[in-house]
Order: C-alpha cells, then structure tokens, then sequence
C-alpha cells in the first residue's frame, strides 16, 4: 500500500529519517504549542484502522475463524494504554473501494487467494496451523473491528471516499498530533506527523515517526513536490509500470550524473533528481505539461490526488477540486433515505446499506476456503440469495423515468472467480412495507414488521413465534445455522451440532478459559465451516441495517455469538461421535437448549424436504496444537478451565442410549393442528405455556455456567478460578425467554 519502495527507502537507505517518539512526550510537547485558554482538549490521533488490523489481532490462533472474545481484549488493551497516556484515539475504517483504485485491489485479491491456497496445502500435510509467515486475517475482522471499537466508546468513522484522504483531512482540520497508520502515503499528504504501527511498543508507548522533512532535505525536494515523486514511483492511483519508461530514463540520466553513487535507493534518489532538473517556478509555469511525460493526464490525476482541501500543487493542475461522492441511485429513492443512509455509514453503524443505495456496489474480501474442496460451496454462493432480498428491500423493482431498473454490482472474492468482471444481481423484491416505515417508524407494529422483514430475507418466517423467546444472540445463531443448513446441500448432522454447542458455550466461557481451548489437530474442512459461519454474521448485520436494526448490533456480533477454536474443538467431537452431553461440558441447560435449537433447525429443513444426514469424518490428527504455553504468557491463568474433550466420559446413559452419536437420518416428527413440531424421542420439554406451544425446555430458569458442583467434583474438575466466576440459581418463574446468566461474558 502507498507509495512503491518509499517504507524500505526511508529504513534502509535513509534511517535518519526514521525516528523514535514518545507519545507521551509528543502528547505533552502538542498539549503546550496548541493552549486554547484555561480548557485545554485532550490530544488527538487519528488511527487508521485497516492498516491496525494485524497489529490488533495478536492472538495466536487465527486459521479457525477468528478468536473474537480474546480479540475485544486486544482492543480494550490497545485504548487502555492511549487514555492511561491521556491521548483520545479517532478511528477511522474503509468505507468504499474508490473505481480509481480497483484494479489494485483485484491484484491484491488474487495476490491473497495464492496465500490461502498455500494455508490449505499447509493444513492438508501438517494438520495444524501454519506460522505467522502465512498468517490470514480472520474473515470479517475490519468490519466488526468497527462495532468493537464503538461498544468501547471510541469514535469511530467509516468513510464515503478514499480513506488515506479522509484521515489526512480529518487530522489537518482539527490540529491532530499524529496519524497511526502503515501506509507511506501519509508521507506524502501535507498533514500531520506520521507513526509507524508496525513500530509500536504499548509496554514503552514508543514507536516510529517517519519525518517528512527530513526526506526533503535528503531528497532536496520542496513538500509540494512530494506527490509528483509519489506518481512518477508508483501508488494506489498510478500504476508503477507506467512511468516505468521515465524511472528508466531517470536512473540513466542518475548514473551519468553520479557514476560513483551506490545502487542502494537509487531509483528513489535518480526520480528525486529529475523532478529537481525539470523544477518550475510559479510564476509563468504551465503546469506538468512542460514535463516530457507521455502520461501527463494521469500523472495530473495523481497528483490531485494527494491535495486536501484549501491546498494547490506547485505544478498548475487544471480541476483542483476534491472528487466528492456522487450517488447512482439517486432517482430511486428519496433524499432523506439517502442522507440517513450516508449518516449512519459514517457513523459506522450500519454495513453494506450505503454502499447499495449510492453507487450500487459491494464487495467482499478473501474468505479461507479450500479451492480444491469441491464439496463446500464458497460464502459468496451460500449467502447470494440473503443478499438479493437485502437489495430488494433497499431498491425498488420498477424502473426510474429513463426505463433503467437498479442492479447492483458485486466483487466478492472466492476460488475460481478471476474477478474480471463483478456479477450484476437484480434485487428480489419482498411484499413488506416501504423503506420509510422500517427506518423511521417508532410504533409496536414497525417493530413487528422489522423482525417479520429480518426472517423474510433469510425464508425464515416460521421463526417470528421464537423471537419472543430467545435472545437476539440466539436468535443470530438459529437464523444463520438454519440458511446455512439449506443452502449447503453438504452438511451433516455433525455439522449442526458443531454450530449449535459452540454458540451455546461460548455464551459463558470467559477469553480467559477460551485461551485453554485444545485440539488434537486442525480439520481444513472444520476452518472453512468456521469462515463461512463468521461471513454469515456479516450478512445478519446488513440484514438488520437494511431492516432498521430489529436486534441491537451488538447481539449479533461474534464475540457473542462464535469462537474459533471452541467451534474446531466441537467439530472434531462431533465427527468422533463423541455424545451430546460431552459436546455440552456435561452442563443439563445447555444440553437442554441445544436440543431445543437443534429441533428448530432440523424442523424447519424438513418442512422443506431436506433430509440432514449422519455423516462422521474420518479424520486424520496431526501434530497435538497446543497453544495454551504462549497464551499463558499473555497472562492466562494456569489452571484448566473444564475438561479437556480427551479426558472427558460422561457418567451415565440412558437405557437406549439416545445421548451417544446422532442417529444416521433425521425422521420429521408430527406436528400439532397450529403446525408447531413436536419434540423428538431425544428430548421431553418440561413445561408448555399456557397456549400450549412448546417454549424452550429450561423456560424457567437461567442456564448456569457449568454444571452442578457435585458433578464437577466427580469427573475431577477443577472448578473455575476466574476473578469474575460467579454462582448462579434458579430465576424466579416470570421469565419465559433465554437470558445470558453471565453478563460479564455474553
């Protein structure tokens, strides 16, 4: 990212231009050169978020999906060490993929694809997980970084337009001390100091700032000529192959000039000297055109590029003015639908609903999945439908007064699509209200049809009777395991239970007990499961954006609702045929409830003439992982949290024997007049309301955290030394929906 060779040039050929701050000291030395008065603001920096990603997620696994509460401890660490050092943190996140820029990011795509494919062939040998050489993001990390930031309390910003530019912008207007980042075309912006993240120590609160002055005076360049050089080396906008004729004739001209100079950085210092040769004074210049450039209308475009608002180049450009955003969809919908969606966009709190209603295009990054898995169907394919009646509900079917009607263009990245062109998707219309009432309306009756809306979109209406009765995080994981069930015709009932049991544990485990998590070895079947599940999640966010946010967000994130290597632990259970009862930690609540949502699902899937079958894989282990010695390091207490899945064994069995491995089909059971489905042999609720509808089986009280005491002691459990472990009892009879009985750790 940013400009070609310049980060290596500035360490390697020119470390004086590399140097060591203090942000506290840097905080302090900007408090005193901006005093405003008795009130004096906090000090400010811009962080670029996508650039933080890596540097955030430090945990060390990261090939299962994602370890999301132990990730939202990264974070609260990350803006603990800012606020303790009294520095405020703005965030800001890419928004859009700009047309300018999209070639570079198809290269980057199919760039990260070879990288994925390399993961796989790593898991296939060794079965388990690669070195950080290989390290992948977890699928979906920049989208829900935003909503965790937020949950913080840290101001957060997704923006319209390029990013880079947003951030420089931003920093200038408001006197920021600083831009975090790993991106050198803040080098180039005529903004605020720019800090290496890559160089940050939070135990020091030290890092790298890059000076721009001091690569002036090494380059014998003014600042206003720093974009020229950025262009003619290559960046996002001008492809580094193109000025590769005139970097060539430069480094000629260079070597002539200079025969004893060493080549190390010389391309930089040769560019450096040909925009000093061809130097123009501001008085009487013609702009970039008195250059001998080929390409000067890109070169011009370039270099626009680069200028925030109120600035000039020393070249004389002809449009001068910032590209704003201009919406596509303008005459299909109403100005203050539009101006809601830009607001809530930039506000980071919605996802893919600007991005439709402006220019009516989406993409999505690189999820892992197996190219060579030809079984798996890629996220992109599973969630298509989810994502027409999304369109659907956000575009309307007729056509605009020219005869166009709206499509949308989609870039979603996934084995075997070469990315030339996106995929045109027409929007599916859905018979519900107009966009006004679902966003704006504030009655009872908007708020039943937002949630009737929510299900339609993944053809799950039959599940409006259950939203009464389970919480938004469960209602998450009902609705997502239920679309992926029928629209990956390859899962199995081990599957199911994987999902179901690792969303219901994960509820009350802490980041701290998830830490000592084990798996004999890593499934590349089970990664994939975990990608695609994480990737659903983002469509439940866009669903609820588009529908006006029937669930709070925050229920529908993954650090309450997923964790990676909890999910791989259960897969690896479920295709053992490990029992029920293990797959639940022996707890009889959650054994109750995951019975409850397994009927739900498997009802549904049969209702739609879908038989899910018993499928065990065999798998084949590997080298034992074991990470809990360097996640102790991070401070993980010692003791075992719970049994490891090789050392437990339930005590008991019932005389058929119905919680051992799930039978080989799944039989539909009868259905009462109303058409609600009975339970199975496996599972006898305890009570019913007074209707007469079946609720979840532990209606009237909390689940607890583990199972009874007198049965932790029997299988020689250790019992939870968490700080924040806290005894549960049965909840008075007036609750008649799942709660989380764990509030600390949803």
């Amino acid at each position: 990212m940013g400009v070609k060779g310049l980060q290596y040039f500035m360490e390697k050929c020119c470390p004086e231009t590399c140097v060591m701050v203090d942000f506290r000291e840097m905080a302090r030395q900007h408090v005193n050169s901006h005093q405003q008065g008795s009130s004096t603001p906090l000090p400010t920096l811009v962080v670029d978020g996508m650039a933080c990603l890596r540097h955030w997620y430090s945990c060390q696994a990261w090939v299962y999906g994602g370890q999301w509460k132990e990730y939202m401890h990264c974070l609260k660490e990350f803006v603990g060490a800012f606020m303790t050092a009294g520095i405020r943190l703005v965030f800001f996140f890419d928004g859009v993929v700009e047309e300018e820029k999209r070639a570079e990011w198809i290269n980057r795509r199919l760039k990260v694809n070879e990288e994925v494919a390399r993961v796989f062939h790593y898991l296939k040998y060794h079965g388990q997980q690669p070195g950080r050489e290989l390290f992948c993001l977890p699928s979906g990390l920049a989208t829900f970084s935003r909503f965790a930031l937020k949950s913080l309390g840290q101001e957060t910003w997704c923006s319209v337009r390029e990013a880079d530019y947003e951030i420089a912008s931003f920093a200038l207007r408001h006197n920021c001390m600083g831009i975090l980042g790993q991106d050198t075309d803040f080098i180039i912006y005529d903004s605020v100091p720019y800090l290496s993240v890559a160089q940050l120590r939070l135990d020091t609160m030290t890092t790298v700032l890059f000076s721009t002055d001091k690569l002036c005076h090494a380059l014998q360049l003014q600042k206003s000529e720093l974009p020229l050089l950025a262009c003619l080396l290559g960046n996002d906008v001008v492809p580094e192959q193109r000025m590769q004729r005139l970097r060539s004739d430069a480094l000629t001209a260079y070597r002539r000039k200079y025969p004893q100079s060493p080549p190390q950085g010389e391309k930089i210092y040769a560019v450096a000297d040909f925009i000093s040769s061809n130097k123009l004074s501001r008085e009487g210049a013609h702009g970039v055109s008195c250059l001998p450039l080929t390409d000067r209308e890109v070169l011009e475009k370039g270099v626009q590029y680069y200028l925030l608002p109120g600035q000039q180049p020393l070249w004389d450009i002809s449009d001068t003015c910032p590209r704003s955003p201009v919406c596509l969809m303008k005459s299909y919908l109403s100005p203050d639908i539009l101006q809601a969606a830009k607001e809530k966009h930039m506000r980071a709190e919605c996802f893919m609903v600007y991005n439709v209603l402006y220019d009516g295009v989406v993409e999505c990054s690189n999820t892992l999945e197996d190219r060579e898995d030809a079984e798996l169907t890629p996220q992109a394919i599973v969630y298509q439908s989810c994502r027409e009646r999304i369109y659907g509900i956000l575009l309307p079917a007729n056509p605009d007064s020219s005869g166009r009607a709206p499509t949308v263009r989609e870039w979603f990245v996934f084995p075997g699509n070469p990315l030339k062109d996106p995929k045109v998707v027409s929007p599916l219309p859905l018979n519900h209200s107009d966009l006004k009432r679902l966003w704006f309306g504030k009655n009872s009756e908007t708020k039943c049809l937002r949630i009737s809306t929510f299900l339609a979109i993944f053809e799950l209406d039959e599940f409006s009777v259950e939203h009464d009765r389970l919480d938004g995080s469960l209602m998450a994981v009902l609705c997502l395991v239920t679309h992926i069930t029928m629209q990956e015709g390859h899962l199995s009932l081990e599957d199911i239970d994987a999902y179901l049991s690792q969303a219901i544990c994960v509820r009350y485990k802490s980041y701290t007990e998830l830490l000592h998590t084990r798996v004999s070895h890593v499934e590349p079947r089970a990664v994939q499961l975990g990608s695609l599940f994480v990737r659903g999640l983002t469509h439940l966010v866009a669903a609820n954006s588009a529908c006006g946010c029937p669930f709070p967000m925050e229920q529908l994130m993954p650090w309450n609702t997923f964790d990676g290597l909890l999910f791989h632990s259960k897969y690896l259970l479920a295709h053992s045929g490990r029992p029920q009862e293990e797959l639940l930690e022996g707890n009889a609540s959650w054994v109750s409830l995951f019975r409850f949502l397994r009927e739900l699902v498997l009802g549904i899937c049969s209702r739609r003439g879908q038989t899910i079958q018993s499928r065990p894989r065999i798998t084949h282990p590997g080298k034992h992982v074991d990470h809990s010695e360097q996640w102790r390091e991070r401070g993980a207490p010692s003791g075992q949290h719970g049994p490891s899945p090789q050392h437990y064994r339930p005590q008991t069995r019932s005389p058929a024997g119905q919680h051992g491995p799930s039978p080989q089909h799944y039989t539909p059971q009868t259905r009462s007049p109303s058409g609600q489905h009975f339970p199975s042999q496996h599972y006898r609720p305890q009570t019913r309301s007074p209707s007469g509808q079946h609720g979840p089986p532990p209606q009237h009280y909390r689940p607890q955290s583990r199972g009874p005491r007198a049965q932790a002691h029997e299988h020689n459990r250790p019992r939870s030394t968490h700080s924040n472990r806290r005894r549960y009892h049965l909840a008075p009879s007036f609750y008649c929906r799942w709660q989380n009985p764990h509030p600390d750790f949803p």
